[in-house]
């Protein structure tokens, strides 16, 4: 539970319009701040007055705030927006652009880091050349390329991108779905027009007419969706593609339109870790860091046939069953037993609906099966796919529902020679 943070009281402030322009904020940190909820907000602070912090703090989280993972958000954007000048430059510092390295790994928390991007979107563009504002220059902008860059930035690949570029990609991810093929399962409904005569329905029709039968009743299957598992490589040679794909399972898995039954996600590495529960909330940085604090195997080694293992022997039955869609997100360079490897994957293969790998290696014109752990679990997929880029996951969609694709076959026996 957050606690309500010190606040200086402006001797001549306009409250009413500052409390405004903080709903504006959370709105755009991701808190639905309507103008209804604002005005609500005036009149409360209002009734309750200003004399107290705590009674303001709580004021206002009664009024914006309505679920548990936005109380972090709003406490952040309280503590930028009302209490401490010093912290609004410590938040404009970690916006900046740095290399890679160390720094990344002391990031700030994801509650923090929206709350700085909320309040400091606009900023940035104004202190981007000051300068040219004291000169009092114009500035023109060419909009002639604009639809050209955006179709440059989808198929981008994203190890080449930069901080903003990486933050631009994770929202459009983020409105991507993954619609599910259904299945026709045995079990059977009654259906005037179904193509299998029920001959039960039709006698106990008959037995309530004198025995004369009037009308055959039908049946016909009933629709199934299968479930969605995916196994996700998080060592450091995928360290660039893993965090994305992990905001487009996030994305699939807060879906509302989603047809899965079921949706698993796991991370691998040198050890198996199961992320479903955290994925399953709606801030997309709170789920992604949550679940980066339980995989404790993150930019390690890959043992690709262990962890296929753990999952076949102690998740696969529990979760899925028979007819799941499988994903292997990795490039495939195992450092562990590559026959362990090919059995496990011939293993999952049979249990399983479709086995689909995911491999961002694909995006090269020149690949070849040369590595032990691709030559392992090639011959036992499905579907081989890349997703190096936002075209190439907009078209993931009609790789896992395509099952009977011969040309995919096709491909996957020459790429085997």
């Amino acid at each position: 539970m957050p606690t309500s943070p010190s606040l200086d009281i402006p001797d001549d402030g306009k409250l009413a319009d500052n409390i405004v322009h903080f709903a504006r904020t959370l709105r755009k940190a991701g808190i639905s701040a309507d103008p209804a909820r604002a005005i609500r907000a005036v009149e409360a602070v209002r009734a309750a007055g200003f004399e107290s912090r705590s009674d303001f703090y709580w004021t206002l989280h009664s009024c914006f705030v309505n679920r548990p993972e936005q109380r972090m958000v709003f406490t952040e954007v309280f503590k930028l927006f009302w209490r401490d000048p010093r912290y609004l430059e410590r938040m404009m510092s970690m916006l900046l652009p740095s290399l890679r390295g160390e720094a990344e790994k002391r990031a700030a928390a994801a509650a923090a880091r929206r709350a700085a991007e909320a309040l400091l979107g606009d900023a940035r563009s104004k202190v981007a050349a000051p300068d040219t504002a004291k000169e009092g220059k114009e500035i023109d902008f060419d909009f002639a390329w604009t639809v050209s860059s955006k179709e440059k930035f989808k198929t981008m690949d994203f190890e080449q991108m930069t901080g903003e570029e990486e933050a631009e990609a994770r929202k459009i991810v983020g409105k991507l779905s993954l619609p599910a093929e259904p299945a026709m399962s045995r079990r059977k409904r009654l259906d005037r027009r179904g193509a299998s005569p029920d001959w039960r329905a039709t006698m106990r029709a008959a037995s309530k007419a004198g025995g004369e039968v009037k009308e055959l009743s039908r049946r016909s299957a009933t629709p199934r969706f299968p479930s969605l598992v995916a196994l996700c490589d998080i060592s450091g040679s995928m360290s660039a593609y893993s965090r994305i794909l992990l905001h487009f399972l996030h994305a699939v898995a807060n879906c509302k339109g989603s047809n899965w039954s079921k949706l698993h996600v796991f991370t691998i590495g040198t050890r198996l870790t199961n992320i479903t529960r955290h994925l399953m909330q709606k801030d997309p940085d709170a789920a992604l860091f949550a679940a980066g604090q339980q995989a404790t195997d993150w930019e390690g080694g890959t043992r690709l046939g262990d962890c296929l293992r753990e999952y076949n022997r102690d998740w696969h039955r529990r979760i899925a069953g028979q007819g799941a869609v499988m994903l292997i997100i990795s490039d495939g360079l195992d450092s562990g037993d590559p026959e362990m490897l090919a059995a496990e994957a011939s293993r999952l293969r049979r249990s399983s609906r479709r086995l689909v790998w995911i491999n961002p290696l694909l995006r090269w014109e020149g690949f070849a099966p040369k590595a032990a752990g691709v030559k392992a679990l090639l011959p036992n997929v499905d579907c081989f796919r890349s997703a190096h880029n936002i075209a190439s996951l907009a078209e993931l969609a009609e790789a896992v529902s395509n099952s009977g694709d011969e040309g995919e076959k096709r491909r996957l026996l020459d790429l085997l020679g």
